[in-house]
């Protein structure tokens, strides 16, 4: 199991960021898309903690492995599965879809290094924004457009949620909460488990033995109901295991035998 994204001088999906400007793209359009081409091979997707209540009802939350761990969204246990998303990148079913997804193509950065402020940004790579006639426009007489200020205001709630995400995780790991992750799956008709890990989880023996007044720390401030999700979501890392078989997307399973020899 590899949940933990690339590390690469662009966040994951972005091909490319370039700073959406009035003077270069004045007449730009942004058009709705209903499939996701990228995410077929996304075997796991940031999430902020505002998303683990929606998240553990559809796929497993766990941790990046790393210096600074992110929650994740797994939506596949082998590398490059999605069980979320056929071929073409169209979900399969009911699926909550991540904040991290829905702002795609779109997204705040610092255009240097020691910039304070973030600029709204978008990947020209995407096919999701351009020169084209369908779509919402960007600008309206030079000025952003209405789209452009839902999307200005989305990516900027987007920002906040993460940085409550970040303080989430410091605090785990302050409290030595956060341990490697592995978990054994033995499908009928295999003479071997298979294992998997490369990912972090809440480490439930030390949760257990938390002083009174360290619980209700975590209750108080909201931490106590994230980890509650996170540790009740891993019951469907099983269920993933099965889609993939069912998909075509999990290792190869032999045929279980009918009847005896």
């Amino acid at each position: 199991m590899a949940t933990q994204p690339p590390e690469s001088a662009l966040p994951l999906f972005y091909g490319d960021l370039v700073p959406l400007s009035s003077n270069l793209h004045g007449d730009y359009h942004s058009r709705p898309a209903d499939k996701a081409p990228f995410l077929v091979g996304a075997q796991a997707v940031p999430i902020t903690v505002d998303e683990f209540v929606s998240v553990q009802r559809f796929c497993p939350i766990v941790f990046s492995t790393g210096d600074q761990s992110v929650p994740l969204a797994l939506m596949g246990l082998n590398e490059g599965a999605n069980v979320f998303v056929d071929d073409e990148g169209a979900l399969n079913g009911d699926f909550y879809v991540p904040a991290y997804i829905r702002r795609y193509p779109f997204m705040l950065a610092r255009l240097q290094p020691d910039a304070e402020e973030l600029s709204l940004c978008f990947d020209p790579t995407s096919g999701l924004v351009g020169e084209f006639d369908e779509g919402g426009a960007l600008f309206d007489d030079g000025k952003p457009s209405e789209a452009t200020t839902a999307i200005l205001k989305f990516c900027e709630e987007f920002e906040l949620s993460a940085q409550r995400t970040l303080a989430f995780v410091n605090e785990l790991n302050q409290a030595d909460l956060l341990m490697e992750g592995e978990v054994s799956i033995q499908p009928e008709g295999s003479d071997q488990p298979f294992v998997y890990r490369g990912f972090r989880m809440i480490n439930e023996d030390k949760f257990r033995e938390l002083r009174g007044d360290e619980l209700r720390k975590m209750s108080q401030n909201g931490m106590l109901p994230l980890i509650m999700a996170h540790m009740f979501s891993l019951q469907l890392i099983r269920e993933i295991f099965s889609k993939q078989v069912q998909q075509g997307k999990g290792p190869n399973i032999p045929p279980t035998p009918i009847g005896n020899a």
